[in-house]
């Protein structure tokens, strides 16, 4: 027998791998629970890891797997929208959801703004890349966003910083997407001399926003209906079976990407329109869990392939003006644009500094980098994709290391156990 038989085969090697991911989904977030450390830092450590391996010869970096960054990151968010809708225990109304439309319509403009205005002066790029950087990097990600959002369904762990993030999440993806539409229709137009503004306004603004919303709000009444409100032996909640929460995100986004609306705001409000249809009902539970489970699982092999990336070479074509970019979107931009437009809102200051300090990048800024590349010429590809990497990274270690004693101590300062979740848990566990 030779030494090459021994060596196991590329498909065991996976298996393994695949087994011990999803031991890691269901282990680590209990056991870094209380540690200022957070799951995607460890996720990138592992990526970083495997791929320095001098046996690992695959390089995965998304300029090399263009079709591919694209799409596996769009699976990642419109998972995670499905599961932040559900998980919102607050009524919708203008009211009530205050400071998510503050976070929306002032905060975000607010950060596409500066970011695309530091862009074109600090890196020289024309307007339609830097626009796309901005509407890239201004959006609260609703995937690595999961440490500070609320809490699953009827478990009460929903005060204003953490629905204002996760209500931000849920509905920044959609609209960030006409800014990102409005950058191909600039570098589209600026070689063709065409009008834009009619079709933006027209068509990716007023149609894609209002189709996505009624689109959704259809599929999630669709969905409440079969799984609430038809006959006691026949309706899908008596299944038992959460995949029904991922039949919804499929559906939804499917029927609404064939109609050519924005999918992503459409998943959000199906969820929250499914969660409407019977909010008390035991099942949200059940399709949470699901949903959840199976979003970590796809958020870290992401980031396991990220954390190869950035050994691969992802940071490269980098220096230090790009660093000092990076960390000015992080620690300037995001947290005055989120206090701007948090003026004259009611809300402890504390709470208001959380809010605007917490704008976390992650897998959508990959995800609208991707597309927008896919869909018009950029000129420094290699270094938009460097400081996108840069941003994702500052963000993950940044936030990913003072989100647990920042949310512990504003629990304590509002009078809340920050232990209380830990106690729930292992009151099920026992149970």
């Amino acid at each position: 027998m030779d030494h090459a038989s021994l060596l196991p085969s590329t498909y065991i090697l996976v298996l393994t791998g695949t087994g011990l991911l999803v031991a890691l989904v269901a282990w680590l977030p209990l056991a870094l629970r209380k540690l200022p450390l957070s799951l995607p830092i460890v996720c990138m450590g592992i990526g970083a890891t495997i791929f320095l391996l001098p046996q690992v010869t695959l390089r995965p970096l998304p300029m090399r797997y263009p079709d591919i960054t694209e799409r596996f990151s769009e699976l990642i968010v419109i998972i995670a929208l499905m599961g932040a809708g559900l998980k919102i225990d607050r009524v919708f109304g203008w009211a009530r959801w205050a400071v998510t439309w503050r976070l929306l319509a002032i905060t975000m403009p607010l950060s596409i703004l500066a970011i695309a205005g530091i862009a074109g002066w600090a890196v020289g790029l024309p307007l339609a890349t830097a626009l796309l950087l901005g509407a890239s990097l201004a959006p609260t990600d609703p995937v690595l966003a999961s440490d500070v959002q609320v809490g699953p369904p009827k478990t009460g762990e929903e005060d204003e910083v953490r629905f204002g993030l996760t209500s931000e999440a849920g509905l920044n993806d959609g609209a960030a997407f006409p800014f990102v539409h409005l950058a191909i229709l600039l570098a589209a137009s600026a070689v063709s001399g065409a009008p834009w503004l009619g079709a933006w306004l027209g068509y990716r603004v007023v149609w894609e926003i209002g189709g996505g919303i009624l689109g959704g709000w259809l599929v999630g009444l669709a969905f409440g209906w079969l799984t609430f409100h038809v006959r006691a032996d026949s309706k899908l909640a008596k299944t038992g079976d959460g995949l029904i929460a991922l039949s919804a995100t499929f559906v939804s986004y499917g029927l609404t990407e064939i109609a050519h609306v924005y999918g992503f705001l459409a998943v959000f409000v199906t969820a929250l329109t499914f969660r409407h249809t019977h909010r008390e009902h035991a099942f949200h539970h059940e399709m949470h869990t699901i949903i959840e489970q199976l979003e970590r699982l796809v958020m870290m092999a992401l980031l396991i392939l990220f954390g190869g990336a950035l050994v691969s070479g992802l940071l490269a074509h980098v220096g230090w003006v790009d660093i000092g970019i990076a960390a000015t979107i992080l620690l300037v931009v995001r947290p005055l644009a989120g206090w701007t437009g948090l003026l004259g809102y009611r809300a402890d200051r504390s709470e208001k500094l959380t809010l605007a300090f917490f704008g976390i990048r992650g897998v959508g800024t990959i995800y609208y980098l991707a597309y927008g590349m896919n869909h018009m010429a950029v000129a420094q590809a290699e270094r938009l994709w460097g400081i996108i990497g840069l941003v994702v990274l500052f963000s993950i270690l940044l936030h990913g290391l003072t989100v647990t004693p920042i949310m512990r101590s504003l629990d304590r300062q509002q009078g809340r156990d920050p232990d209380a979740g830990d106690l729930s848990a292992a009151n099920e566990s026992g149970a």
